[in-house]
């Protein structure tokens, strides 16, 4: 069974910047796909970044060149770094996992507020 933990959580005001962190356990993490998604009120969840074992990454358009995603399987985690935040980027955010070309698991997600 594999486990995420996002941390990170805050409200931060237009411009600024924050870092999400995941955990993950219960999985050869070098091997995962590991993404971020996030969902709005009232909106579908939609991806942020992914990033591929070999680490390549990708974004959508709304947040390239301003969220960058990273890994360290050292430590089992992936992080988002995110700037210039814009309020619209306002959403609860998932750390997602990739695992075995198979199975999908989530985290319990982590809110992240952008005050105008």
């Amino acid at each position: 069974q594999v486990q995420l933990v996002e941390s990170g959580r805050g409200l931060v005001q237009a411009g600024g910047s924050l870092r999400l962190s995941c955990a993950a356990s219960g999985s050869i993490f070098s091997l995962n796909t590991m993404a971020w998604y996030r969902q709005a009120p009232g909106k579908q969840r939609e991806l942020v970044a992914r990033i591929t074992s070999g680490g390549n990454t990708n974004y959508p358009d709304s947040v390239k060149g301003r969220f960058t995603i990273s890994r360290d399987n050292t430590k089992n985690t992936v992080y988002l770094q995110m700037n210039s935040l814009e309020p619209e980027d306002t959403a609860v955010y998932y750390c997602h996992a990739f695992v075995d070309g198979l199975y999908n698991y989530w985290g319990r997600g982590t809110q992240v507020t952008v005050s105008a």
